[in-house]
Formats: structure tokens, sequence, C-alpha cells
């Protein structure tokens, strides 16, 4: 296993790939009541803005994750 998949398989993975915003946040922000690491896969590309809002919002860390998502983690 690779060290990037080693650290996907940490996080909680989300697929919102097909699905136009809100519902990629709205998925994250779910996610996010019972994990503290998140891999959110999304394709939509207004998906970035309205997930970097939340996290700001949230003070949660946003980093690139896997190709096409974002990995998300509360401090």
């Amino acid at each position: 296993m690779t060290n990037k998949a080693r650290a996907a398989s940490a996080a909680l993975v989300v697929d919102a790939r097909g699905m136009r915003c809100p519902w990629p946040a709205l998925r994250l922000a779910r996610a996010m009541r019972e994990a503290a690491d998140v891999l959110l896969l999304a394709d939509d590309p207004q998906a970035w803005r309205e997930v970097a809002a939340l996290a700001g919002e949230r003070g949660w860390t946003l980093a690139d994750g896997a190709e096409g998502g974002w990995r998300v983690r509360r401090d």
C-alpha cells in the first residue's frame, strides 16, 4: 500500500461525485459530525468554493486530497 493510499484509508471517504452544490458541502457537514478526518470526492466546479467557505466557518483544516477531492480535518 502506498503512503497516499494509506493516508486516504485513515479518513472517512465521502463520494459526492455527480452531485451539484450544495450537496457536496452538505454531505461533508454531515460526515464531520461523526468523523474528524474526511476525504471528500466531488466533481462540481462550484464545490471548492462551498467547501472552503464551510471549512472556514467551522475552523476545519482543508487540503487537497485524492484527485478531485479534498481532505478536511477537525483540529
